[in-house]
């Protein structure tokens, strides 16, 4: 297995231990903002050290467009491997996140439309809405956090996000190593 890989699962089983010590020890409970910032260091760390390591076996001199794939040969094995974790991290560990997330936004939508300019607001803001009763205007609003809190959306928002990441972290420290490191 290339040294790519290794160190891309390697940082993914380190963000999963990360996530489920957070968990285990109930920091940042409702706040996800500690742990995406984590995934993407780990990321970073997982495509720098995977190339910077892959650059130092080498023994020809590569092109950018190497480069670029072998950085990415680290961060795809681990936007994967992080992606499946977390499908299941919010459908088997911690399904009580996205019913909390759930629960808030049912109340800011019913806080919402419990005035009438509020109400009304919401009416102008989408034209199908204008017809509608107040019930029937909760339920389609609030059919949109109850799809985007499935461990499904979650799993494939989190799946693209970390893709397309790892692209643009290939690509720069591809540069970076290129026109500094490795001159």
């Amino acid at each position: 297995m290339k040294i790519t890989i290794k160190i891309g699962v390697l940082f993914a089983l380190i963000w999963m231990a990360i996530k489920m010590t957070l968990f285990v020890t109930g920091a940042f409970k409702y706040d996800v903002v500690p742990a995406v910032m984590l995934n993407i260091l780990c990321l970073l760390l997982a495509i720098s050290i995977g190339l910077y390591k892959q650059k130092r076996q080498d023994t020809e001199e590569g092109n950018a467009l190497r480069d670029i794939k072998n950085a990415m040969s680290a961060g795809v094995p681990y936007a994967v491997l992080v992606s499946i974790f977390i499908f299941f991290y919010y459908s088997k560990i911690d399904p009580e996140f996205n019913a909390h997330q759930i629960a808030e936004a049912e109340v800011g939508i019913e806080k919402m439309i419990s005035t009438p300019e509020g109400l009304a607001e919401v009416k102008k803001s989408n034209a199908e809405f204008e017809v509608m009763p107040k019930d029937e205007i909760y339920q389609k609003l609030i059919q949109g956090p109850r799809g985007f809190y499935s461990p499904t959306s979650t799993m494939t928002v989190s799946m693209l996000a970390m893709l397309l990441l790892s692209t643009m972290n290939s690509i720069f420290i591809t540069i970076v190593y290129r026109r500094i490191v490795f001159k």
